[in-house]
């Protein structure tokens, strides 16, 4: 996840990710065409052995939910695709998926606004 600034320039770690991201979209539109990845690797790719999938825990939001395109209801428990950008203001979040915009956080009372 990465935090981002609604009216100010971006921070250097919003940057870099944005760079490794488009890397990847811009791989997976070659290979979509027919590319190999032998055509797409500048230099030597490393070699990785003895290799496995893994899983590693990502960063997502859960809450209730209101006009989601896909999970109708109001106030709706749901969990969200991974969560990739978050405004530093907590007001905005971006998951794999779409936008979200952010009430109150759990916890937070009425009383608390």
């Amino acid at each position: 996840m990465v935090t981002f600034r609604r009216y100010d320039e971006q921070d250097p770690v919003f940057h870099r990710e944005l760079g490794r991201l488009s890397a990847l979209v811009a791989d997976m539109e070659a290979i979509s065409r027919g590319v190999s990845p032998e055509r797409l690797i500048e230099g030597e790719a490393p070699l990785l052995d003895r290799w496995m999938v893994a899983s590693r825990i990502i960063p997502c939001l859960a809450g209730m939910s209101t006009g989601h395109p896909l999970l109708p209801g109001d106030k709706r428990m749901i969990g969200t695709s991974d969560l990739w950008l978050l405004s530093e203001d907590r007001t905005w979040a971006r998951t794999l998926s779409r936008w979200y915009r952010l009430g109150r956080p759990a916890g937070q009372t009425d009383l608390q606004s």
